[in-house]
């Protein structure tokens, strides 16, 4: 049986308790991306400095249902976070450990391609089986080989345009407010994105600009400014934004 299952992820379920809820809409006013359109959709959720808390993507559910596919270290924090915006909503929001998440690097196998990067593969959601097996140590090479930061450890902090947002799809200019909106709005109007998150060799890495490390892979993420970015460290989905602002 191949391994898919990443067992890093958890899915958190958010459920509609009377047939007038929204909970898209609940979601679109607090996320960075559209969701109202096409789906899966990577997104995050923001401080109100528009530094990031949880990235995520975000999958359609059943009976109005919206599930997102997140950290699973930081699932239950994602839970709380997200009760705190719900007021008075009638909205079940919930950590479901029946629905794992799935990866393989290829394609065409009738799963989701990876809504940030093509290369990255495809995904999908499946009910957790005894038999399922593990892949997140090949998940992580593949994705760093890539140059694609993801989680806490590597994104915490920063300001979410830093983290390449808008070249993996994970931000709308367009769809109106959400937490962490304005600041990301002025950076990007005023072309103000100085620092990148970057994977560089391990051995190049600064200590102090270093967020993770990955001794087995021989790399690392740091946030650098443009100026410090070696090209030749930089994928192909990245190179053209790598020009220092004036």
């Amino acid at each position: 049986m191949t391994a898919t299952r990443l067992f890093d992820r958890a899915v958190v379920r958010l459920s509609p308790l009377d047939d007038g809820e929204d909970v898209a809409g609940f979601l679109q006013g607090l996320l960075t991306n559209d969701i109202a359109g096409s789906l899966p959709a990577y997104a995050a959720l923001l401080s109100a400095q528009g530094k990031t808390l949880f990235d995520l993507i975000v999958w359609p559910g059943g009976e109005g249902e919206i599930l997102l596919d997140c950290e699973a270290a930081y699932a239950e924090e994602l839970v709380k976070r997200l009760s705190l915006y719900r007021l008075r909503r009638k909205i079940d929001i919930r950590v479901d450990e029946t629905v794992g998440v799935h990866w393989r690097k290829h394609l065409g196998d009738g799963a989701a391609s990876d809504p940030r990067l093509a290369d990255l593969g495809e995904r999908w959601l499946a009910p957790v089986s005894g038999d399922d097996m593990a892949a997140d140590a090949e998940w992580r090479a593949h994705r760093l080989a890539l140059g694609v930061p993801e989680g806490r450890d590597e994104l915490g902090d920063v300001l979410w345009l830093e983290t390449n947002a808008v070249e993996l799809h994970g931000v709308s200019f367009s769809k109106g407010c959400y937490v962490g909106q304005e600041n990301t709005a002025r950076m990007n109007w005023r072309q103000k994105v100085n620092r990148r998150l970057v994977v560089v060799p391990l051995g190049k890495s600064e200590e102090k600009r270093r967020k993770a490390a990955y001794p087995a892979l021989g790399l690392a993420v740091d946030h650098r400014r443009l100026d410090a970015i070696d090209p030749a460290w930089a994928p192909a989905w990245l190179a053209g934004s790598l020009s220092p602002v004036e």
